[in-house]
């Protein structure tokens, strides 16, 4: 593997561990030195790395540098020097020994409660998910806005909140320690779904899915889901979700790299252990009366994983998991989604009519997703001149070339 693409892979992989490793001995109101300290490592490592080869341990050889580019940070700054003069050793407080003496056990527990305490009760409920995506993920601030359908300037603002609320808290771990509590999971899990969403309908332009946060994301479910705090039926619901979309993912790519639709995918790709997987994960989650948002999404997923063919889904039980996701959490996004189901379900006429039943919001008219289905729904209507207004609005506004071919190519099959 080359020096780049591993880097890459690390940047995701590593970076959340080696954030929350060294914010948990440094204290988290000094988050922006350690963040500082672990970007300056990576780009360090891609330097070296690209021109003298990789080392023996390169998850070592990272904790090592970040760990003494936060030093140098503290040490530069007289105030936070009084840290290292409370302890008397700087080792001691970075985690003392290296990142191979590490417990990996006790590198997973940091990491966990990181994706808790950007949670924080003392930060405002908008920030926590931009801080956790920002902090944990190694998000940029485009990734995040795309996401949450907002501005970058209201992403920067969230997250420098969040960071400037942070200072002020005191530097004793049990700020750190004591951050698992179930009123924290729904923003947890958010989280959580929107670094997979991130992965599985990328916003890079040189990168149409990125395999990776899928898989980080499952990987960190899977540690909140052996975690008690984290065992409930909407984390088992969520990791069911993840599983069955990411059992289709070897299917959602041409050869030539062009995404592919869902009724184009061939489904002798899909992943049937995946499936498996997914399902148990749904089966656990229905145990007890409680039903979410993730339970009507994988519940959508599940149904899409089980149909033989595109054709042969059970659209009417499609269209029902989007209704009941319109009572729990109300979003045109949903209604724009069950409009789609129903238009398989009753014709494409039956889902214009769901569409212009509502005034939707300005950040959903103004993006690819709203003029794409009405493109096609007003084109499989026979709406041609309509259809063609809404289809040039949808390729100006898609966020990559990826989805823009996506498009092209769904706007010109024919009906």
């Amino acid at each position: 593997m080359s020096a780049p693409i591993l880097v890459e892979n690390f940047f995701r992989h590593e970076y959340g561990r080696l954030v929350s490793t060294l914010t948990r001995n440094v204290g988290v109101q000094h988050i922006e030195h350690v963040e500082d300290a672990v970007q300056s490592a990576l780009m360090t490592a891609l330097e070296r790395w690209t021109a003298n080869g990789l080392p023996e341990n390169p998850p070592a050889w990272l904790f090592r540098v970040a760990q003494n580019n936060l030093l140098e940070r503290l040490r530069r700054n007289s105030l936070e020097r009084r840290i290292l003069e409370r302890t008397g050793n700087e080792q001691e407080i970075l985690a003392g020994k290296n990142w191979e003496g590490s417990e990996q056990d006790s590198v997973e527990a940091n990491l966990l409660r990181l994706l808790f305490f950007c949670c924080h009760d003392s930060i405002q409920a908008e920030s926590q998910v931009v801080f956790a995506l920002k902090t944990l993920c190694g998000f940029d601030v485009r990734e995040i806005a795309l996401r949450l359908f907002t501005s970058q300037a209201n992403v920067y603002k969230r997250y420098s909140r969040a960071r400037d609320r942070l200072r002020e808290l005191s530097p004793s771990p049990s700020n750190f320690d004591n951050t698992l509590h179930e009123s924290k999971l729904p923003a947890v899990h958010k989280t959580l779904y929107l670094l997979f969403t991130e992965g599985f309908h990328s916003s890079q332009p040189s990168s149409a899915i990125r395999h990776e946060l899928c898989h980080e994301a499952i990987r960190l479910g899977a540690l909140l889901a052996e975690h008690p705090v984290g065992q409930t039926p909407e984390t088992f619901a969520l990791m069911a979700l993840m599983h069955l979309h990411c059992a289709r993912m070897n299917s959602r790519q041409h050869e030539t790299g062009e995404l592919l639709l869902l009724e184009e995918q061939d489904r002798g790709l899909w992943d049937k252990n995946g499936i498996r997987v997914g399902l148990e994960w749904l089966a656990k989650s229905a145990k007890g009366d409680r039903f979410g948002r993730y339970h009507a999404e994988a519940g959508i997923a599940a149904e899409h994983c089980m149909a033989p063919s595109f054709q042969k889904t059970r659209w009417e039980v499609v269209v029902e998991c989007y209704a009941m996701l319109e009572q729990i959490d109300p979003s045109p996004i949903h209604k724009l989604n069950r409009a789609v189901a129903v238009a398989e379900l009753q014709g494409p006429a039956a889902g214009l009519q769901i569409l212009e039943s509502i005034k939707p919001p300005s950040w959903l008219v103004g993006s690819h997703l709203w003029s794409a289905v009405l493109a096609d729904l007003h084109r499989r209507c026979g709406n041609y001149e309509v259809a063609s207004r809404y289809r040039d609005t949808a390729c100006a506004s898609a966020p990559t070339s990826a989805i823009r071919d996506l498009l092209n190519r769904r706007f010109q099959t024919p009906n």
